[in-house]
């Protein structure tokens, strides 16, 4: 887990920038948070299947995955920040935001696309764990 409470960003991977995370009810935070968490875990686990060194465990909303030579990495759900925490040994820790973007003054509500966002560098966590873990998952996966 991060050190710091607000741990500096990394180098920046998004060119689209967002500031606030997209408001949620408690029941949306949990089905998306839910849904991506188990897309997640369906990745991670075909990996486990072809690769004996993957070690996938996942119980109350956490998910581990050791996955050499990199190392562990912690996911886990922060239900009262509505976030999605990540510990990456390669890019450390992160806290994801659900962020739809799209949805502006011109936009029809509804159109948006939405993606667990690192609000600090606009950085995804589907783009994280694809270029690090080499699985795709979608971050919209609906409200």
């Amino acid at each position: 887990m991060p050190e710091h409470e607000d741990p500096p960003p990394s180098k920046p991977e998004s060119t689209y920038h967002i500031n606030d995370p997209t408001p949620l009810s408690d029941e949306e935070y949990a089905t998306l948070s839910e849904q991506f968490m188990e897309q997640i875990v369906t990745k991670v686990e075909e990996v486990q299947e072809e690769r004996e060194d993957v070690d996938v465990e996942y119980s109350a909303g956490v998910l581990s995955v050791t996955f050499p030579p990199a190392g562990t990495y912690v996911i886990n759900k922060q239900p009262p920040n509505k976030q999605i925490w990540l510990s990456s040994p390669i890019s450390g820790p992160k806290r994801y935001d659900w962020v739809v973007a799209g949805e502006g003054m011109e936009s029809k509500e509804g159109s948006g696309v939405g993606e667990w966002m690192y609000l600090r560098d606009g950085s995804t966590l589907s783009e994280l764990l694809r270029k690090e873990l080499g699985i795709s998952v979608v971050g919209d996966v609906g409200k």
